[in-house]
This record gives C-alpha cells, sequence and structure tokens, in this order.
C-alpha cells in the first residue's frame, strides 16, 4: 500500500473491499475481450476521460510476486464510484497494451477519504 502508517491496520486487498464496501463502494470496472471498460452489470462504456482515480493502492505478497495487485478507487463523472483491480508485475489480469494506455490516461486527483 501506499500509506506506510496505515500497513498495520489495511495490509491486504480483501481488508481494503471490504472497508470499501462499508462505503458503498462495491462495483469494480473491468475490461472486457472488446476492450471496453465498463462497470458490472452496466452497458455505458466508459473512455478513461469518464473517470477520475481517487485512491491506490498496491498490495505485495510476502513470498510470491505473483501475488502483486494494485486497486484504483474511480468515481465517474456522474458522481458513481468503483474500483478498478489489476495485477502487476509480470502477469496482469489484462493482455496487450490497451489496459495499460486506458489507466494512463485516467486523471488522477488522490484524495486523503481513504486513507484508512
Amino acid at each position: 500500500m501506499e500509506n506506510a502508517d496505515n500497513i498495520d491496520r489495511m495490509a491486504t486487498l480483501s481488508q481494503v473491499m471490504a472497508k470499501l464496501k462499508e462505503r458503498g463502494i462495491d462495483k469494480e470496472l473491468r475490461m472486457n475481450e472488446q476492450g471496453e471498460m465498463k462497470f458490472e452489470n452496466s452497458d455505458r462504456n466508459y473512455v478513461s476521460s469518464d473517470l477520475i482515480i481517487l485512491k491506490t493502492y498496491r498490495f505485495e505478497g510476502d513470498s510470491n510476486p505473483d501475488d502483486n495487485a494494485v486497486l484504483y478507487v474511480v468515481k465517474d463523472n456522474m458522481g458513481n464510484q468503483g474500483m478498478i483491480i489489476d495485477s502487476y508485475g509480470a502477469d496482469s489480469n489484462y493482455s496487450g497494451e490497451k489496459f495499460d494506455a486506458f489507466l494512463r490516461d485516467i486523471p488522477v486527483e488522490e484524495v486523503d477519504d481513504y486513507n484508512f
């Protein structure tokens, strides 16, 4: 995780996801095989400029580099919040450059609301 002060309290992906769920953030944005980024159970196709990254959490596996993951808390231009989850390192959840380019183009406005 980025905030070293929080390591003892929120050390795992599942702990952060549970805390986000308590705040009503439980939907995940995913890129489908057609390269469309959508909230689960939604038909809306997002482009990077529709979103803002509010917080980034990085997780590293204690013994296995394959356990590395990153979680982005995002908000769309309608105020809906959700998350994008990806493993990082050698094995990403998504193949190809399309996902990486999508993430790079999302504006970042880190906020303190998610420092837990």
